[in-house]
């Protein structure tokens, strides 16, 4: 059949939609929090979604999993994260959303360095693993997408080893966006989102932050899982979309503002 042509002469394509139905989608660090509103959105364009992390989670405790396949890895051991996608097989389509949750975010000058050893352990080098054992078992017109943080673009005092870890992620992304085509690989850079990733601060502390960031940021609102996952929706289906750092902050980085 004849490929048909546009006014300018170019060969006509289909518009990209949101639509994932017949994909497979492996969420890692999708249980909880900001990889949790990327799997539900990944589900809801029709995506089979796996969601894996640290902890196993009952469907009676947490019903908002039922729709996805469970998986427990740690990301920080390189031997579980390639068994893991050896179990999995193929796929279309990769987020790792999974970071530290717990321990020291390695402040520059700390006693020693287990912090920021153990951050950019298990941040970068466990995003690099599940890029690497995921890759081959790509589709290839599939993607992977990377979570960051606004803080790779404006550090904070006390936060180094965040900035710098999430920084070299980008660079990951750029990287494997050229070395793995036409596998696309892209990161996207949240701003504030209110998640459980923010119950360190006591209620009082919590609601001045969700304030400030009403007040400063030029969205005027705080962000949720579900903009960060209708982002990820785009990064998928989108496939022109590579080497892409797409910053879902509210305008986070264009002003000064302390939590």
């Amino acid at each position: 059949m004849a490929t048909s042509q546009n006014e300018l002469g170019r060969p006509d394509s289909p518009s990209p939609s949101y639509d994932l139905t017949g994909k497979r989608v492996v969420v890692v660090g999708g249980k909880t929090g900001i990889g949790l509103g990327m799997a539900l959105a990944a589900h809801a364009a029709g995506a089979s979604v796996t969601v894996a992390s640290r902890r196993s989670a009952s469907i009676v405790d947490h019903p908002e999993l039922a729709p996805f396949d469970q998986l427990v890895l740690d990301i920080s051991h390189e031997d579980a994260v390639r068994n893991a996608f050896n179990d999995i097989g193929s796929l279309d389509h990769l987020l790792v959303a999974a970071g530290p949750t717990d321990g020291s975010w390695g402040a520059f000058m700390d006693e020693d360095m287990r912090g920021v050893r153990s951050y950019a352990n298990s941040k970068f080098l466990g995003s690099w693993a599940c890029a690497r054992y995921a890759a081959p078992k790509l589709a290839s017109n599939g993607s992977i997408t990377f979570l960051t943080g606004g803080i790779a673009a404006r550090s904070k005092i006390g936060m180094t080893a965040v900035t710098s870890t999430f920084a070299a992620v980008e660079a990951l992304a750029r990287s494997l966006a050229l070395e793995l085509g036409p596998i696309r690989v892209n990161a996207i850079r949240p701003g504030f989102i209110d998640t459980d990733l923010w119950n360190f601060l006591s209620p009082t502390d919590a609601a001045d932050v969700r304030g400030k960031v009403r007040t400063n940021f030029p969205a005027r609102r705080i962000g949720y899982p579900a903009d960060v996952g209708h982002a990820a929706v785009f990064l998928m289906t989108n496939p022109y979309v590579t080497g892409t750092i797409l910053e879902v902050s509210g305008g986070e980085t264009l002003v000064d503002w302390q939590f």
